[in-house]
């Protein structure tokens, strides 16, 4: 079967280019998130490190395409539209259902063009091999909308607004459904580092479980640890950033 041609330009965007840059890095959202949300990180980064967020389609100014369904067909996507991006160094970065993503785009990679990334970041996730049984793809709206604001990272202007509710609302049940029947192979595994995020009170994931991606891959890593719950790394960007910025150095020196 000849493969959907992929539009890169529709996939990726880059808020602050540089042409001096040591490495990219590439970010993936979390559920129902978009890219704009690691504007902070590029501009945190650059002109050192040049930041590429991936935007998924039906959200911002995707939001009329078609919502992808499942975890392996988004990846499968972003793979190939990633493929042009692929050249020097290149680590990838994802919180929550981004670290799923991230990983599995960094398999594709590995397994079927020989070169990955240098290291995947995976933030505020369990790992693939840990299951739980969530059910948040059967709940309605106002159960989401509580969840959201219960572990942040949504504007709370935007769940506040019913219109604009309405708008964000479908790309996060979507992306729930895809996240919550992914499925992984145990064996899955890549050898890339996986550089570990998590915060102790996350109600989505404890240390043990996320430092279980360690487990995922035959190139070692590390795993650093704070406070804040789900989205601890808007309190903490700085600090996140750093870990960031320090890994990449060490992996291109």
């Amino acid at each position: 079967m000849t493969p959907t041609p992929v539009d890169t330009r529709l996939w990726f965007r880059t808020y602050h280019e540089t042409s001096a840059a040591r490495a990219r890095l590439i970010c993936f959202p979390h559920a129902g998130g978009s890219a704009s949300y690691y504007f902070p990180v590029s501009a945190a980064l650059t002109p050192e490190f040049e930041v590429h967020a991936v935007q998924y389609p039906g959200r911002q100014d995707r939001r009329h395409e078609p919502l992808i369904e499942t975890i392996e067909e988004l990846a499968d996507q972003i793979h190939t539209a990633m493929i042009p991006v692929m050249r020097g160094p290149v680590a990838f970065f994802g919180h929550s259902m981004g670290a799923v993503l991230a990983f599995e785009v960094a398999r594709r990679f590995e397994e079927s063009d020989g070169a990955g990334a240098l290291a995947v970041f995976a933030s505020g996730r369990r790992a693939p091999s840990i299951l739980r049984d969530e059910s948040a793809r059967f709940r309605d709206d106002a159960t989401i909308i509580e969840e959201m604001r219960a572990l942040g990272g949504t504007d709370s202007r935007v769940l506040n607004d019913p219109e604009m509710r309405e708008m964000v609302l479908p790309a996060i049940r979507n992306d729930y459904r895809a996240v919550e029947s992914y499925r992984p192979a145990t064996s899955a595994r890549i050898a890339a580092p996986i550089v570990v995020l998590t915060a102790v009170d996350d109600p989505r994931t404890t240390v043990t479980e996320a430092q279980r991606w360690h487990e995922h891959t035959s190139g070692g890593g590390t795993i650093h640890t704070f406070d804040g719950g789900h989205f601890y790394l808007e309190q903490h960007s700085s600090r996140v950033i750093a870990v960031i910025a320090d890994t990449l150095r060490d992996l291109v020196a």
